[in-house]
């Protein structure tokens, strides 16, 4: 059997958290916040390296609904409208193991950027997070 391959998926509505667990029961709980920040989508990987786009504005995402992927994958649809994202079950094992990691990653990038999880101000369309020239 396959280690990254789940054994169960669960969709918390209230709690908007995706547990999964994988062989000998070793279960992990990831927030919609988290899965939609590190979504494998062009949308925010860009297409390829150095076009990451760093995510602001999500910590009140939903995750509201999941679609299995032929055998290696799932899609993961937010309330955001984003749902582009192919999360390979390699993927999702990655993203389990190295949850505190890359969550520490993600709010250093933002604090380097000064940029925020929470929504952006009514009117406010986005944030500059690439530095200024001062020349």
């Amino acid at each position: 059997m396959n280690a990254d391959l789940p054994t169960e998926i669960k969709l918390h509505k209230q709690s908007s958290t995706l547990e999964l667990v994988f062989a000998n029961d070793v279960e992990f709980r990831l927030s919609s916040e988290y899965l939609r920040v590190h979504s494998p989508s062009a949308e925010v990987r860009g297409h390829g390296k150095g076009q990451e786009v760093l995510q602001i504005g999500k910590r009140r995402v939903k995750l509201v609904n999941i679609e299995i992927v032929g055998n290696y994958a799932i899609k993961l649809i937010f309330d955001d409208g984003h749902e582009t994202g192919i999360y390979s079950w390699s993927y999702l094992r990655e993203l389990c193991t190295n949850q505190d990691q890359l969550w520490n990653a993600y709010l250093s990038k933002l604090e380097a950027n000064g940029a925020s999880r929470d929504e952006l101000p009514p009117g406010v369309e986005a944030i500059n997070i690439m530095p200024l020239s001062t020349e």
